[in-house]
This record gives C-alpha cells, structure tokens and sequence, in this order.
C-alpha cells in the first residue's frame, strides 16, 4: 500500500512520534520485542512508512522517543511551593504514568531485557540521563561526585519503584505509590542525600515492596529508563 493511500496521520512530530511509539509496544505486547519491526507499527497505526524511517530508522530510536516522552510529561509540572521529596514522588509517578498507558508492551520488553545486554545498556545510559533531569528539575544538584552519587540513587529508587509497579494491578496504582513513597523517605532519612549530603545506599526493604531494595549502583538489567 503506498503512502497515499494510508488514512490520515497527525501533522505534527510529537503526535506522529505518539502515534507510533502506541502501535509498536501494542506489537510488542502479543509479539515480544525481537520480533519489533517499526515498519510492521507504522502499518498497524495507519502511519506513513516513508515518515516513520526517517523518525525512526532503529528500534533504539523508538526507545529513545518513548523515554524523552515519558521525561517530558515527568518535568511538565513542578511546583515550586513542593518540598524536594514532593516535587520528586509528583515527576516520578508522572513519569510512570507514561509507562502504565503502554503497560503490557512495556512489561514484555522488560522480560526481554535479561536476553539483550546491548538493549540493558543503552535503557542504562537513557535512565541515567533521564533522572538528572528529574533531579534539577527538582532543585537537586547533580555536578561533581556528589551529584553522581545522587543520580545513582535516584535510579535505584526509580528501578525498585519499577519492580512494584510490575506486580501492582491496582487501577490506582496506590502499592506502587506506597513503594515509591516509602523510598525516598527512607533515602531523606537515612543520607539526606536531598540536601547536601550524597546518597549512601539504596532504600531497605518495606512492606510496600516484596523485592529486596535495589543495589546502589541502580541494576542497570533491571531499569527501563
């Protein structure tokens, strides 16, 4: 079928890049990750093919895009008059929010990831970026030492609030927030690494969670930015 004759797509990039990012973790959510083809998600949307190759010529592009959608609606509300711990839990779960419009995809593409170092990295690097912007945009600084040890605990609280997440098929996600809640409370408590001294170590497990609290170096193998 040629490009023309496909139903009418959004104009603007964001709502193309939406539209496709949809199509493909519905593939992903009957057909698993490996089997992916962004061609296959541009034709399951009704979306140009000769569009989708230029804005997504890899499978790592698409998570790219999902992961700077998902940050973008995480940094969209930051209220100033929050404590730091506040304006965290509201960017996080935000950020989740995204996660739980694709859930099944994204839980499929999480099964894959022990099968896939190469994916385990680049989502690595993607989350590492992703949680200092979140943590800026909440007033932490994240230059020096210091600043990196704080953005390794912010991923270690984000990866157990994953785990979760994961097991929470609430429709209000109340366990999940529970989760992340009792993290960065017990992070605030324990370093007060929200302040100015740096994180010291992943949140301990609590009866929000039924996992071990997450290593301190944020389990890459575990996070999907």
């Amino acid at each position: 079928m040629s490009d023309s004759l496909l139903p009418s797509v959004p104009v603007d990039d964001e709502a193309f890049d939406r539209a496709l990012i949809a199509a493909a973790f519905r593939l992903v959510a009957t057909e698993g990750w490996r089997n992916l083809r962004i061609a296959a998600a541009a034709r399951a949307a009704g979306l140009s093919l000769a569009r989708a190759r230029l804005r997504f010529p890899t499978r790592g592009v698409l998570l790219a895009r999902f992961v700077r959608l998902a940050d973008a609606a995480s940094l969209a509300e930051a209220a100033e008059e929050d404590t730091v711990r506040d304006r965290l839990f509201g960017m996080l779960m935000r950020r989740l929010d995204v996660f739980q419009a694709h859930r099944e995809g994204v839980l499929a593409l999480r099964e894959s990831l022990p099968f896939r170092p190469r994916t385990v990295l680049f989502l690595a690097l993607l989350t590492e970026t992703s949680m200092t912007w979140i943590l800026g945009a909440a007033g932490v600084s994240t230059t020096g030492l210091a600043g990196r040890l704080r953005v390794k605990g912010l991923t270690a609280v984000w990866v157990w609030t994953l785990r979760a997440w994961q097991r929470d098929h609430t429709a209000d996600l109340a366990p999940t927030m529970a989760a992340l809640d009792a993290a960065l409370r017990q992070a605030e408590r324990a370093a007060g690494w929200l302040s100015s001294t740096p994180f010291a170590g992943p949140p301990p497990r609590t009866d929000a969670a039924d996992e071990p609290a997450p290593k301190e170096d944020g389990e890459g193998e575990e996070s999907l930015a």
